[in-house]
């Protein structure tokens, strides 16, 4: 459209001025919509691995098993934000220890308790060193020596001995709402059960922050806590004094004949991580206590919607940008599964075997067992998921194998098990044909399923398996890209 002839030289500058402005910004238009095309081009290109299975099942811990094998700065940069896990596990077994007891009055000598799959009050038949093997295999440490039950002291005298300790401990003990509030951020989860806590993506930089708000995504390749990362949060300096100082009151509780004996005879039950820190007490409780690598593998702490980590993976010479997507597994967050399915290239599915005597929180009537079974069920039958390269990691091996060590009956729990051999290579097969079964009958496409063994704590086993993963995932990417 040609200018009005009539047009003043002030109004031509203006108009030039207008229309340069109105091309730059169509310029910037263009150039961001270009930029978006290739982000989204190379986001195709990457490889999206999500990791699926119940809570509790070991998926955060394979996460940090892959970050530290490809990315183990970042794993370092979060140490410290592990301390306030450990301690909150520390602190939540104590009080768990110290519940059970007074449910019991601070005896153990009360007859058979009832049994149940709730409660965890079933009695174990089998000798007081049963006790003693299941904690060692829970705990993998031998640093501990602990008493047999058989040399327990009169039962008023060790009531005397627990209440002391009970008491000694309360301030303690009262510090697990705090140290979970940090985690959490106060955020509740509904449809978890017994209202755990529960933890949102970027938690590490608001825990090292104290009470400041963290990022919202973790690029494992970039991810930098900066300046004033490194403030002590006090709330969590003292806790460590606490610890420091109770240190001698929480190793005699742990190693009182009383709570062995309820070990043994599960009345008091614990998870593999509270054996595994109260254990090592002595080390955590030091002043200056920087959690190990091995401290951050058994540290647990559920998580809350979807957590994306990525990592750059190098293979035969080409690097390629992975984004795994670790789940929240609680029954109430498993819708948020769902917009992940669209473009994912791979599916880990962990499922912890040792679970055969558990229950869900949110559901006291459902076997674990079952709940992972079904779940595998629905990811096998998905639409979505179809032409998805899946691999099952049949978990906490470890765990089971204590178990079985300690003359716990499948068939109690699992009564289809029948009168099958109670023994490790026995079990396993029971349970992985089942796995297999649900694969076979939701398998049109004749997709493979890859089958692995795990304790994902272990490093050295888990990150062997980790690479045969990587390679087998590579292989599907590189054939779904066209590019053999």
């Amino acid at each position: 459209m040609r200018p009005p002839e009539s047009e003043t030289d002030a109004q031509r500058r203006a108009r030039l001025e207008k229309e340069q402005e109105s091309k730059r910004i169509s310029d910037e238009i263009d150039e961001q919509i270009r930029q978006e095309r290739e982000k989204l081009k190379k986001y195709k290109e990457d490889v999206k691995l999500l990791l699926l299975g119940q809570a509790e099942s070991g998926k955060s811990t394979l996460q940090k098993q892959f970050q530290l094998m490809y990315n183990p700065a970042s794993l370092e940069r979060e140490r410290l934000s592990w301390r306030t896990v450990v301690y909150f596990n520390v602190v939540r077994s104590i009080r768990r220890i110290l519940d059970t007891l007074e449910a019991y009055d601070d005896a153990s000598d009360d007859g058979s308790a009832t049994s149940g799959h709730g409660d965890g009050t079933d009695t174990v038949t089998g000798s007081p060193s049963s006790a003693h093997a299941l904690q060692s295999n829970y705990a993998g440490s031998s640093q501990s020596h602990l008493p047999r039950s058989d040399s327990a002291p009169p039962a008023s005298e060790s009531q005397k001995q627990i209440a002391t300790l009970r008491l000694r401990l309360s301030p303690l003990v009262l510090a697990e709402a705090g140290l979970g509030d940090r985690l959490s951020g106060g955020v509740t989860v509904s449809g978890s059960g017994k209202g755990g806590v529960f933890v949102r993506n970027g938690w590490q930089n608001r825990t090292l922050l104290g009470r400041r708000q963290g990022r919202a995504s973790i690029d494992s390749r970039n991810t930098e806590l900066k300046g004033d990362a490194a403030i002590k949060d006090e709330m969590v300096e003292d806790v460590a004094r606490m610890l420091d100082a109770s240190k001698d009151d929480i190793k005699e509780l742990w190693e009182h004949p009383t709570v062995r004996r309820m070990i043994s005879k599960r009345k008091l039950r614990l998870e593999e991580w509270s054996h595994f820190f109260l254990n090592d007490i002595m080390r955590i409780a030091q002043p200056g206590y920087t959690p190990t690598i091995d401290d951050i593998l058994h540290a647990r702490i559920q998580t809350m919607g979807v957590a994306e980590h990525t990592f750059d993976v190098d293979l035969h010479g080409k690097s390629v940008t992975w984004h795994l997507f670790d789940v929240g597994g609680a029954r109430g967050q498993r819708h948020s599964w769902i917009p992940y399915f669209d473009d994912a290239n791979a599916i880990i599915f962990v499922a912890p075997i040792s679970a055969f005597d558990q229950y869900l929180e949110e559901d006291a009537r459902t076997n674990r067992i079952d709940d992972s079974l079904q779940l595998f069920t629905q990811i096998c039958s998905n639409q979505l998921l179809k032409k998805v390269h899946l691999v099952l990691f049949l978990n906490k091996t470890d765990v089971l194998q204590a178990k079985l060590a300690s003359g716990l009956k499948v068939n109690k729990y699992i009564t289809s098990f029948g009168d099958r051999p109670n023994e490790y290579e026995s079990v396993v097969s029971y349970f992985r044909a089942h796995f297999l079964q649900v694969h076979k009958k939701n398998n049109e496409n004749k997709r493979v399923l890859y089958t692995h063994l795990t304790n994902v704590t272990d490093t050295l086993a888990t990150q062997s398996i980790i690479a045969n993963v990587r390679d087998s995932i590579f292989r599907g990417y590189l054939k779904s890209a066209a590019l053999v």
